[in-house]
């Protein structure tokens, strides 16, 4: 089974191609260009210089969030217009488990994070051992201090990822956990780790075209502005101000 993998959820963005979950080819960019100028001309130029088409694939994967708002339209955007134009499922993926999917092969609890701004994370807990990973905790945003009163329930040394993981581990460690980051070449959010998850959810997990949507966890920083100032003026109106 091949698949292309796409992911545009943070700073950087990747693409690749895995045949049964083996990851083939891919590219990865994080030059401070948009999503939308690098995604689409990196991987045309993967497949070109593999030989591969899209055709040639069984499925699109996605990371579908959370992550930024800006980068998973674009990313899911990008996967509706290639997989509704070739007649191919799409697969998205949970962001953070694509990122555990490359630390597989240790033994003990993966902790995801993503920086989520206003000390909070993006984060979900998997347990690693003999190639395959375990879910501990659902995907959430959730404050440092409450991902600390969680976390010390577990035992051993915690490997975080994530483009939070400084963030996060340098907070954890101040209050006494064990940790430690990912190394930097598996801590960062890539194409690989979103084939590797999408692989192991094929095909029950594929979905039609129509059904593919950002997964969000929280409202954008607009919507949340947008809601304070109904309420605010709810308020008002109410004479409670």
């Amino acid at each position: 089974m091949k698949l292309l993998a796409l992911e545009t959820s943070a700073k950087a963005a990747s693409c690749a191609v895995l045949e049964d979950g083996v990851p083939v080819a891919s590219a990865w960019q994080c030059t401070g260009l948009t999503h939308s100028r690098t995604l689409l001309p990196m991987a045309e130029d993967m497949l070109r210089s593999s030989e591969l088409r899209i055709e040639d694939m069984d499925a699109i994967a996605v990371a579908a969030g959370p992550g930024s708002f800006t980068g998973l339209r674009i990313g899911v955007a990008a996967v509706k217009g290639l997989a509704w134009a070739a007649e191919k499922p799409c697969i998205p993926v949970s962001t953070l488990e694509g990122m555990a999917w490359p630390l597989a092969h240790l033994t003990g609890p993966v902790v995801c994070a993503m920086d989520a701004r206003r000390q909070q994370i993006y984060n979900a807990v998997f347990l690693a051992g003999e190639g395959t990973l375990t879910r501990l905790r659902e995907d959430r945003a959730i404050s440092l201090a409450d991902a600390w009163e969680d976390l010390r329930e577990f035992d051993g040394t915690l490997t975080i990822v994530g483009d939070g993981a400084a963030l996060c581990c340098n907070y954890m460690r101040q209050q006494g956990l064990d940790c430690r980051m990912a190394p930097p070449h598996l801590r960062m959010q890539s194409a690989v780790g979103v084939g590797m998850a999408a692989a192991r959810l094929w095909p029950e997990g594929a979905v039609a075209v129509q059904s593919l949507e950002p997964v969000y966890l929280r409202l954008s920083q607009a919507e949340r502005e947008r809601l304070a100032r109904i309420e605010s003026g709810e308020r008002i109106g109410n004479g409670k101000l």
